[in-house]
């Protein structure tokens, strides 16, 4: 069987913390499907379609790698495209609490495994809303995000 997993995420923008985890995840999976979430009451900074971009690009040369959007549950997501794993990263202790609570409950709703994967040192700083707020105040985020990415 083949495995597949899904990492979620919103990825306003895609951040070199992100490919940390999608690129340390590969050599695990058949298939990682990189699933865009949408939420209409939550304003975003890049549109769907420039934050789809952005991932097709920096992954275009990977054939493991699939891009897609979805609105809903993810365990419901993952349901359709029958993937058996959910792929997330780990920052710090508090994302360690938060991503383990929805972990428990993704388990507990469904057959759904959680594979997390700590991010690395040099890049466990970054997070979307702080390239965010770089970008707000006309800041340079090319460290922080893969070449693909451009406001």
């Amino acid at each position: 069987m083949k495995k597949t997993a899904v990492f979620p995420g919103s990825f306003d923008p895609l951040t070199l913390g992100h490919t940390d985890i999608i690129d340390r995840g590969i050599p695990l999976f058949d298939e990682i499907i990189i699933a865009i979430g949408t939420n209409s009451s939550k304003n975003y900074m890049f549109s769907l379609e420039d934050r789809k971009r952005f991932i097709e690009k920096t992954y275009a040369h990977e054939p493991k790698v699939i891009v897609d959007t979805y609105q809903g549950l993810t365990i419901d997501y993952c349901n359709k495209v029958g993937s058996q794993f959910i792929l997330r990263g780990l920052r710090n202790p508090a994302d360690f609490e938060f991503e383990k609570a929805i972990a428990q409950t993704n388990r507990k709703m469904s057959e759904i495994e959680t594979v997390f994967l700590l991010t690395s040192a040099d890049t466990s700083y970054i997070s979307s809303s702080i390239v965010r707020d770089i970008l707000g105040n006309n800041g340079d985020i090319s460290m922080f995000v893969p070449k693909a990415v451009k406001p």
